[in-house]
């Protein structure tokens, strides 16, 4: 895996939300705009949360009948070796494999056991429990939905490319995620996002601090938006190169 991002790095990358990141990403023209995140079905547990950063460990999950072997929880133990193979602070993401979900893939003894070793947060394609007592955590979740049960959790492979979310996830993929959803940051340009970033705040502020001022019209609203469009091109351009 690609070495990861300081933890200074990643703290910046905090400091913006999920749409910023995907409009940053986008000016590198590395993937179709239509990529690169996930769909709908995910959302956000708790969307009062401040952005989550981290690095995917990637599972899948069944729960609709027992395991062949080995106890529900038994491999939580293997996930937790497994983040010293992770390019920083993980982002635990289970691709939940029956159809449709039969129960909940989380709760408060995982969610607590992740945190004290250092995951940022969780996803999951399947459903969440204990929201309660994961929210008291100050863990960021994200599901497909809200189920009381656990019913036969348990965990069948680890650090494998998984899909959550029309998204396939390959491990110690860099992940953002906030109330708008969940995005990846290619590794090649993860170090130079939050410039670029904070470069797109300055073009939207062209438009945004027009729209304060007392006296608008439509000339002036098409002026800073053709300013701030052309910042932003710009830009662009610089990163490819052209």
């Amino acid at each position: 895996m690609t070495a990861g991002l300081s933890a200074e790095q990643l703290a910046e990358l905090r400091q913006f939300d999920s749409p910023t990141i995907c409009n940053a990403v986008e000016l590198w023209n590395l993937r179709p705009r239509n990529t690169g995140y996930m769909n709908s079905s995910i959302k956000a547990c708790f969307p009062a949360f401040p952005p989550m950063v981290g690095y995917a460990l990637t599972s899948t999950f069944r729960s609709m009948a027992p395991p062949r072997g080995g106890d529900a929880y038994g491999s939580i133990g293997a996930q937790l070796d497994a983040f010293a193979a992770i390019p920083g602070p993980p982002v635990i993401v289970f691709q939940d494999l029956d159809e449709p979900c039969a129960s909940a893939t989380f709760g408060e003894v995982m969610c607590s056991t992740y945190k004290r070793f250092g995951a940022q947060g969780l996803i999951t394609s399947g459903a969440a429990r204990d929201l309660d007592q994961v929210e008291a955590l100050g863990f960021p979740a994200f599901s497909s939905g809200v189920i009381s049960a656990h019913g036969y959790c348990h965990i069948i492979h680890i650090n494998v490319p998984i899909t959550v979310g029309g998204m396939i996830i390959y491990p110690g993929d860099l992940l953002h995620g906030d109330l708008n959803g969940v995005t990846t940051i290619p590794a090649e340009i993860a170090s130079e996002v939050a410039e670029v970033c904070r470069e797109i705040a300055r073009a939207e502020a062209i438009i945004l601090d027009y729209l304060k001022e007392s006296n608008v019209n439509v000339p002036g609203f098409n002026a800073a938006r053709k300013a701030c469009g052309d910042a932003i091109n710009a830009l662009g351009k610089k990163l490819r190169g052209e």
